[in-house]
């Protein structure tokens, strides 16, 4: 249930951008309906990482996970919008070296991020985690509405890794996902009436 929380059959089987780059190990899809089009969602994606705009979690996920990270911003920042293929995403104080690469872009419809930094420096040497975060925006209504797709796949190495992986990685990573779809939306449908053009009638 928490590995698709919110997607339908479909979307758990159809291709998304970015399953390529890791074709095996586990996977996840989650998804959630906004009542706004992808043009006003695809600015809160974008301006997403640590030191950035966050991830849109609760606050006391926030302060539980990343403690020395402000709370998730309420507002969309301008200058955390130009991101292209390359850019470094940080998710961790800068000693950690730890974040996620774009990948692949494709500007109010998918963000492909990809990471191999998010184990600790000292267990690198040992172990491996390679995975994916897609981020899909499907226009619906004649581009009034958007359905917000997120995919995650990963694969680990050696087996213990995986174990741990599948035991407390996972179910942490959905209370994580589901937060940040519902984040997103939240901000995305608060956004509209401040985006409303000049000549829109009061209501």
């Amino acid at each position: 249930w928490y590995n698709r929380w919110g997607a339908t059959d479909e979307e758990v089987s159809m291709s998304m951008p970015g399953d390529e780059l890791i074709p095996g190990g586990g996977s996840v899809t989650r998804a959630i309906g906004i009542e706004a089009p992808a043009a006003d969602v695809w600015p809160w994606l974008v301006q997403m990482g640590w030191g950035r705009g966050g991830w849109y979690t609760a606050r006391w996920i926030d302060r539980l996970l990343f403690p020395a990270n402000g709370p998730s911003t309420d507002r969309v920042i301008p200058e955390l919008q130009d991101i292209d293929i390359g850019t470094f995403i940080p998710d961790g104080p800068p000693h950690t070296e730890c974040g996620l690469i774009v990948e692949q872009i494709e500007p109010e419809r998918a963000l492909v991020l990809r990471s191999n930094s998010h184990l600790p420096t000292s267990w690198r040497a040992h172990a491996t985690l390679d995975w994916s975060w897609v981020f899909v925006l499907t226009p619906l209504d004649d581009g009034r509405r958007t359905r917000f797709h997120f995919r995650s796949r990963w694969t680990t190495d050696p087996w213990w890794l995986t174990l741990v992986g599948r035991m407390g990685i996972v179910p942490a990573d959905f209370v994580m996902s589901r937060d940040m779809l519902r984040g997103v939306r939240t901000r995305a449908e608060r956004e509209r009436p401040r985006r409303a053009p000049a000549d829109a009638p009061v209501r």
